[in-house]
């Protein structure tokens, strides 16, 4: 996987240069703030994702590199609200103080509320596309991705299991992370063909199946990873007693059921070639990742 380590880096390379001209640099609290959640490190599969898809569409990088941003810029909002205390509660992301424990909850709370405008922004700038269709397209997706049908309502399933009456079931677990972790995941690989004016349809299955064996693959994580390597703490699942794909299938079925689903992403990259040979490194890398 040392080849792949080089191309996602490269990505991240492209899509942290382009966040550093498009995130505030004022010394105002909150812009400081959004820099800290959003320039924190981070794998950027998803900004990779895009980048890559794009090249596979043949769209400018220059607008691949723009539209990676907002994703980017969308997952780290996320992140700074999913740490608060009314969410998963964490103090620590990425080995480092999490943005409400390094400033305070209202920071957070309006760093990530800015962080989400900005993706907007973004993507409605003519530098990211000049057909003000393919932009439209771009902000009506991302906003169908993260909102109350995408991400946040993943989220509030999640939160809501928390309290159910009895633990979720497989087929809720596997909608719940469609939603939370994969509608974001499947929009990168759909907004790099949006800006190739082509569809990608036929990627539905790849963006499907690698967001859910991404978060199997977190499941497995959070019981058999390195809290250090992970740059969080672990162990909150069970000790929540909260359904997982491991508390329902045990961590070799988890294992087991990651791999199909990787399989089959990676049969639906066939058509492409050697083209999608980095798309196929992701999906593999979602599975063998020890962070």
């Amino acid at each position: 996987m040392l080849r792949f380590h080089a191309v996602l880096s490269q990505a991240a390379t492209r899509v942290e240069d382009a966040l550093e001209m498009l995130l505030p640099s004022t010394e105002v609290d909150v812009a400081k703030a959004m820099r800290y959640g959003t320039l924190n490190g981070g794998k950027r599969l998803r900004a990779f994702l895009l980048i890559e898809t794009a090249g596979l569409f043949n769209a400018p990088p220059s607008q691949a590199d723009r539209a990676a941003a907002a994703v980017e810029c969308i997952h780290a909002y996320s992140l700074i609200h999913d740490d608060l205390p009314a969410m998963d509660n964490d103090d620590t992301r990425r080995g480092k103080p999490t943005v409400h424990k390094k400033w305070d909850e209202a920071t957070a709370i309006l760093a990530g509320d800015a962080l989400q405008t900005l993706a907007f922004e973004i993507l409605s700038a003519p530098q990211t596309a000049p057909d003000p269709n393919v932009r439209l397209k771009l902000i009506t997706r991302l906003a169908q991705a993260s909102g109350a049908a995408g991400m946040v309502g993943g989220q509030a399933l999640d939160i809501a299991a928390e309290h159910a009456s009895s633990p979720l079931t497989l087929d809720q677990i596997t909608t719940l992370q469609d939603l939370k972790t994969g509608a974001l995941i499947s929009y990168a690989v759909e907004a790099g063909a949006i800006l190739g004016k082509s569809n990608a349809a036929n990627l539905h299955v790849y963006a499907r199946n690698l967001g859910l064996a991404f978060q199997i693959s977190d499941d497995i994580l959070d019981v058999e990873g390195d809290p250090k390597a992970a740059g969080k703490e672990l162990r909150k699942d069970a000790s929540a007693g909260k359904a997982t794909f491991v508390s329902l299938l045990g961590v070799e079925g988890a294992k087991a059921k990651a791999k199909t689903l990787i399989d089959e992403a990676c049969e639906v990259l066939k058509p492409y070639g050697s083209t999608a040979e980095n798309l196929r490194m992701a999906a593999i890398y979602s599975i063998e990742r020890k962070a």
